[in-house]
């Protein structure tokens, strides 16, 4: 058979599979349901609030003067939201951000009268890190020029470019060495959280930022590294927007390598020996990432590793172009039903297990892979451009609400065990689970203050409603207070559930970082809800 006949009878079966996947998805649940399930949303989620809507006439903070007419305009008064829908918060405006100057000039008007600042990306932080009540926000999301320097193998990229934009600016040659392990994110909000992904090696995306630029209340702007105000480069990757507005960032490249993927099932018990005597040693391993089972028969318990070993590229190897995640509906017709109970939850898992590899996309030219022993073959970049649109959905009764741990190495399989035990008692609905690893790291809100950790990163469907939100409240403190026990830290930028006491047990430092803010921003300019219900 030809590498093309091949290819062609590969692509059939795969077209005859998923038909036959949604044919049995279709009967297990009524049709009108069905459809609704796998139907694309009309638009951003917007649930019911859980709190009286204010008034959306007009700006929620009188100004004394006129904005400048350079000022461009997406609202003015109003409210903003974050994906979760559940944080709808009345603002001054929203200002659409496409220069520099812009920057300066919403600065110098928001303090000419007592306005607030905070910047937004694409609003993933469920925590309001990306607003604030009766502020002026800066979208930030049309600034996001880039120019590559292919000699240094670095990128410098604005603010507000998302990672899908540098993939696809870098792609076939080089790639980033550290971002999310999806690509809808901005710069400056990844840099903002110091998001992590699947790389173990090159750890968060703080690590690979060789120098970048930041303006702070005053209008001047400031070049920061490791060795260049060190204190404000720490402040910064991590800070969530309340130091300064990220302007632009030197970020380290790598060549876009070909990568054999690979997958194993274990129990979740073996995950940290294989990590320490198989991953860690060998630097052929270079993107990693792992699944537990949330199906009841193995409710975290079981775990997929997902491994991409860096292979030799053939003479006549070919990286295709990037491509979109295909059969999004059946994807997400398939985590949708997972919100209904434990055997659409075990259809999940079989389907993550057994029918997903059939559908992968191997991307580097197959007459590599048939001299590579059948092995599916992927650039670096493809695993990581995913802008997972199977996520978004029709269902405004649900949204998706996420919480991340980070543990000791050693007490992994302990902080699994509670963790168990936690959810099943709390009756939440844990749509997916996965492990990744965080570095130790100077900056001033570390993840890792000792050692490496392990990182948790838990994906739950929650209702709308009231009792829905106090149910997943309740839960993330439980939770919080287990990762404390164990010696962990939680991920800020999720939702506020936890109360001031939990944040300084996990973060001691926290009060320093507080009056860091207060130094360096003495009339607190930069504000957000975060900051509004800790920092003051």
């Amino acid at each position: 058979m030809t590498t093309d006949a091949f290819s062609g009878a590969r692509s059939r079966s795969k077209r005859l599979l998923a038909a036959a996947l949604v044919a049995i998805a279709v009967l297990f649940y009524p049709v009108r349901k069905a459809v609704q399930y796998a139907a694309d949303p009309p638009g951003p989620k917007d649930c019911p609030p859980l709190e009286p809507e204010p008034a959306r006439d007009a700006p929620v903070t009188p100004v004394r003067a006129q904005p400048p007419a350079t000022l461009q305009w997406r609202q003015q008064g109003g409210s903003i939201n974050d994906a979760s829908c559940l944080n709808r918060t009345p603002v001054y405006g929203v200002v659409q951000v496409r220069t520099i100057e812009d920057v300066r000039s919403a600065l110098q008007f928001a303090a000419a009268n007592g306005l607030k600042i905070s910047a937004a990306g694409v609003r993933h932080s469920m925590g309001g890190q990306a607003f604030a009540r009766g502020a002026l926000v800066l979208d930030m999301t049309r600034f996001n020029r880039m120019t590559l320097d292919a000699s240094q193998q670095t990128l410098r990229v604005e603010s507000g470019a998302t990672w899908h934009d540098i993939q696809s600016y870098l792609h076939p040659t080089f790639a980033v060495k550290a971002m999310q392990s999806t690509d809808i994110f901005t710069v400056g909000g990844s840099i903002s959280v110091n998001a992590h992904g699947m790389d173990h090696r090159a750890g968060s995306v703080g690590r690979t930022i060789r120098a970048m630029r930041v303006m702070l209340a005053d209008g001047s702007i400031r070049q920061v590294s490791r060795s260049e105000e060190p204190e404000l480069f720490g402040l910064v990757v991590g800070g969530y927007g309340l130091f300064g507005i990220i302007l632009d960032v030197d970020l380290e490249v790598t060549p876009n390598a070909v990568y054999r993927s690979g997958r194993r099932i274990l129990d979740y018990r073996e995950f940290p020996e294989i990590f320490a005597k198989d991953l860690q040693p060998d630097r052929s391993y270079a993107l990693m990432y792992g699944h537990l089972s949330t199906a009841p028969q193995s409710f975290l318990q079981e775990m997929i590793l997902y491994t991409y070993q860096e292979t030799p590229p053939a003479a006549d190897a070919r990286i295709a172009p990037l491509g979109d995640v295909s059969h999004i509906k059946f994807r997400r017709l398939v985590f949708n039903l997972s919100r209904q109970g434990k055997l659409a939850m075990r259809l999940k898992w079989f389907a993550e297990k057994y029918l997903e590899p059939r559908l992968e996309s191997c991307t580097v030219s197959r007459n590599q892979a048939l001299g590579d022993g059948e092995a599916c073959l992927v650039s670096r970049n493809d695993p990581m451009h995913d802008s997972v649109p199977y996520l978004q959905n029709a269902l405004p009764a649900y949204t998706d609400i996420l919480h991340e741990y980070f543990v000791p190495r050693a007490q992994f399989v302990p902080f699994i065990d509670g963790l168990r035990t936690t959810v099943d008692s709390s009756r939440a609905n844990l749509l997916n689970a996965s492990v990744r690893i965080v570095h130790r790291e100077d900056t001033a809100l570390t993840y890792a203050p000792a050692d490496d950790m392990l990182a948790v990163v838990l994906y739950f469907s929650q209702t709308t409603t009231r009792s829905g939100h106090e149910l997943m409240a309740q839960l993330t403190r439980d939770l919080i207070d287990l990762c404390s026990t164990v010696g962990g830290r939680f991920f800020l930028p999720y939702q506020l559930h936890y109360t001031a006491a939990q944040l300084e047990r996990a973060y001691p430092e926290i009060g320093a970082f507080f009056a860091a803010k207060r130094r360096l921003d003495p009339t607190e300019l930069f504000v957000n809800t975060f900051y509004e219900r800790f920092g003051k």
